[in-house]
């Protein structure tokens, strides 16, 4: 089995961090896990996108993140939430729809938010939140915060004009923004080659005056290093950056997809990178014992078990709350200031 050293990168994390690293992405994985069953089991209704296979962008991204940063991103958003520090019982509950999940049962699985996690929230509309991110970081900079802004959406959203108007303005206003493409080879169905003109598509950064570049979405360590320099680029000097993390879901695009547009031996020659499987190897090769690391997995295994009966037990939301958390109230709760 190969390992990441093997492949060309130079590891600069300690023991413990490499142990936090697996467990973070576990514990998306387990979480991911369980909620296909429950989704098939009808305890979750709606629409349901996983994040297995590209758990090393989001926790890789994320720990390099400091307190006052924040993430937008779209609707595969549970490997984020997770990452952040959101728990997995308020996330189940969300999925289940209860008034104890994260949104308060109103979101579901493509509308995580936490404020106190810097979740700023999973978006439905592809590529929709892209100008929302832009504008957080704009607001960074205008207070002086010096902090950042981190925007994950995939190659399908690159596509959108939206996404390039909102690029050509950070460029132009120089906000301390990381636009991450989460490159995972296809849209709904379709196929990157098929879509976009150009296959490097961190080379569009040219384009709008900031740095672009390219990572390896299942190696935990070159993401960190990628967005390590990124994000001090962006605190430091106001400057985008934009990542192409190229990695690849092991799962259909949602729960409704059977995946027809690729082969059972294209998905199997993908999980021989599979992001755990490799940081599992190097924690191997470090003397980490096996007993240690199936130790990490039954945490995650014990958990998610405990999420699903949180969930499970958890009220459902009243009716009067259907009216409620829908229009900004900012002038003193009135939802218009008056002009008389």
């Amino acid at each position: 089995m190969a390992t990441m050293e093997m492949q060309g990168v130079e590891r600069a994390e300690s023991i413990e961090q490499m142990q936090g690293l697996y467990t973070d992405m576990l514990r998306i994985r387990r979480f991911e896990e369980t909620a296909f069953q429950q989704y098939q089991r009808g305890t979750i209704g709606g629409f349901c996108h996983l994040y297995i296979g590209q758990e090393a962008v989001a926790v890789g991204a994320v720990s390099c993140m400091e307190k006052g940063d924040q993430v937008l991103t779209a609707y595969r958003d549970h490997g984020h939430a997770l990452a952040l520090g959101m728990t997995a019982k308020e996330l189940m509950a969300e999925l289940f729809g209860k008034a104890t999940g994260c949104s308060k049962g109103k979101g579901g699985s493509m509308h995580f938010f936490s404020r106190e996690h810097g979740m700023m929230g999973g978006n439905g509309i592809v590529g929709s939140h892209v100008p929302v991110a832009t504008g957080v970081a704009f607001a960074q900079k205008y207070r002086g915060e010096h902090k950042a802004t981190l925007c994950f959406f995939g190659e399908g959203a690159a596509q959108q004009g939206a996404v390039h108007e909102a690029m050509n303005l950070a460029g132009v206003l120089h906000l301390p923004i990381v636009f991450v493409i989460e490159n995972n080879r296809y849209g709904m169905g379709t196929s990157v080659e098929r879509s976009s003109a150009t296959q490097e598509l961190h080379k569009r950064a040219a384009g709008y005056d900031f740095p672009g570049t390219v990572c390896d979405g299942m190696n935990v360590f070159e993401i960190r290093a990628t967005f390590n320099e990124a994000l001090k680029r962006a605190r430091k000097e106001n400057m985008p950056t934009l990542i192409e993390a190229q990695t690849y879901r092991f799962r259909g695009h949602s729960m409704s997809d059977p995946a027809n547009y690729r082969t059972q031996e294209e998905v199997d020659r993908e999980k021989k990178n599979d992001p755990i499987i490799l940081l599992k190897a190097e924690l191997l090769a470090q003397d980490i014992p096996h007993e240690k690391l199936d130790e990490i997995d039954q945490h995650a295994k014990d958990e998610m078990k405990e999420a699903v009966e949180f969930a499970i037990h958890s009220p459902e939301p009243e009716l009067s709350e259907v009216t409620k958390d829908v229009y900004a109230k900012p002038w003193g709760g009135k939802l218009m200031p008056s002009f008389e």
